[in-house]
C-alpha cells in the first residue's frame, strides 16, 4: 500500500538517499540544503505565511510495506518577487519585407523579460527509480497530490499556477540553447549557472542580453530546442495540457524549456473536485468504480492521501474496509476531498 503526506523531519535520511538516485534541483543532494527546505515545508503546512514566496509544500510518498520514502513532489507558493524576479524569454516572429527585393523572412525572435509579482509554481517530482511503470501510477500520483491540496487551501496560492517544462538536452546532457546563448554572455557551465540561480538571479539580470535575440543566427540544434520537451518530459505536458494548461509563449533563458499556466479555478482536477465524510464498506463492487485520488484529516492536524476505488454518493466517499488500518489514525469524521485519477 502506498499512502502521501507532508513531509517530515525523520524523513531526512530517506529524502538524501533517494536525491541521490538523480539529478533533482528541487531536492538536491546536499543534507544541508534539504534540512532547510524540509523545515519550510514543514512550517509552512503548520501555518503558512502571507507572504506567498516564503511558502514552501513538500509531498512525500511511502511504500507502507517498507516504511520508506519512495517519491517527493513540490509546490512553491510563488514564483517571482520584487527580490527575486522570475526571468524568461519571450518567443515571437517578426516579419522583413523588402520592396526592391520583393522579397520576406519570418524570423524567430526570443526577448529576455521578467515578473516581479509572479505565481504559484508546481515545482518537479522525483520517483525512485525502482517503482516507475508501477500498476498503481505513483509518479502520477505525486502530481496529482499538488492539485488536490491546492484545490483544498485555494486561498494559500496566486490565480495563476505555473510550470516550468525540462527541455532536450544532448546525450552528454548539455543544452543547445545553453551553449548558443548562455555561455557566451555568461561564462559558465549550464548546471553551475542553474544552481546558483536557485540563490542568487542577480547575475542574470546583469549579464544576460536584454535586446531581440534572432533565431536565425543560432544553431538549427538550439533553435530546435526552443520552447520542445525531452521525451522523458512529454507524459507531464500531456497531462498539464488535459487539465488545463497553456504553453506561454515563454520560456526559460537558459534552455528553452517551456513554461505552462493554468487559471487555479479552471484546472479540470480542481473543477471536478468532490467532497464528503469517510464510510468504509465490504459490499461495494469496486471493479465497477473509478479512481480517486483522496485527502484525508488525520488526528495530528494534518492529512493523509490515498490513490483508491471509490463511490461518491452526495456527502459521503465510500472505500473499502481493506483500508481502515492504514487509516487507523485518520478522522474520517472530518471532511475528506476527491479528484478523479
Amino acid at each position: 500500500m502506498f499512502f502521501i503526506r507532508p513531509v517530515q523531519s525523520e524523513d531526512l535520511e530517506q529524502l538524501f538517499a533517494l536525491s541521490q538516485l538523480q539529478t533533482f534541483i528541487n531536492l538536491p543532494a546536499d543534507k544541508a540544503v534539504l534540512k532547510r527546505k524540509i523545515n519550510a515545508s514543514i512550517k509552512t503546512f503548520q501555518r503558512p505565511s502571507k507572504k506567498l514566496e516564503d511558502n514552501y509544500y513538500v509531498f512525500v510518498l511511502i511504500d507502507q510495506s517498507q516504511s520508506k520514502v519512495i517519491g517527493a513532489s513540490i509546490i512553491h507558493g510563488k514564483h517571482g518577487t520584487e527580490k527575486e524576479p522570475h526571468f524568461f524569454l519571450s518567443v515571437g516572429v517578426e516579419e522583413k519585407f523588402s520592396k526592391t527585393l520583393n522579397t520576406g523572412f519570418m524570423h524567430g525572435t526570443l526577448k529576455f523579460g521578467l515578473e516581479k509579482d509572479g505565481y504559484t509554481e508546481i515545482g518537479g517530482l522525483i520517483l525512485d527509480p525502482n517503482y516507475r511503470g508501477h500498476i498503481e501510477k505513483l509518479g502520477k500520483q505525486l502530481s496529482f497530490v499538488r492539485f488536490l491540496y491546492m484545490g483544498t487551501h485555494q486561498e494559500q496560492f496566486t490565480d495563476v499556477i505555473h510550470s516550468e517544462l525540462y527541455p532536450p538536452f544532448d546525450s552528454q546532457g548539455n543544452s543547445p540553447l545553453w551553449e548558443a546563448i548562455g555561455r557566451r554572455f555568461l561564462n559558465m557551465d549550464y548546471h553551475d549557472a542553474d544552481m546558483l540561480s536557485r540563490e542568487n538571479g542577480e547575475f542574470i539580470l546583469s549579464l544576460f542580453p536584454s535586446d531581440t535575440i534572432y533565431g536565425t543566427l543560432l544553431t538549427p540544434e538550439a533553435r530546435n530546442a526552443i520552447g520542445k520537451v525531452g521525451p522523458e518530459t512529454e507524459p507531464v505536458k500531456r497531462m498539464l495540457e488535459s487539465i488545463g494548461f497553456c504553453y506561454t509563449q515563454e520560456v526559460d533563458p537558459f534552455d528553452g524549456g517551456p513554461h505552462y499556466r493554468a487559471r487555479l479555478k479552471d484546472i479540470s482536477l480542481i473543477r471536478e473536485m468532490k467532497s464528503g465524510n469517510i464510510q468504509f464498506s465490504n459490499d461495494l463492487d469496486f471493479t465497477k468504480l473509478d479512481d480517486y485520488l483522496i485527502l484525508i484529516s488525520t488526528n495530528d492536524d494534518s492529512f493523509v492521501v490515498i490513490k483508491t476505488t471509490a463511490s461518491l454518493v452526495n456527502d459521503t466517499i465510500m472505500i473499502s474496509s481493506e483500508l481502515k488500518n492504514l487509516l487507523k489514525n485518520s478522522s474520517t469524521a472530518t471532511k475528506s476531498y476527491a479528484i478523479p485519477f
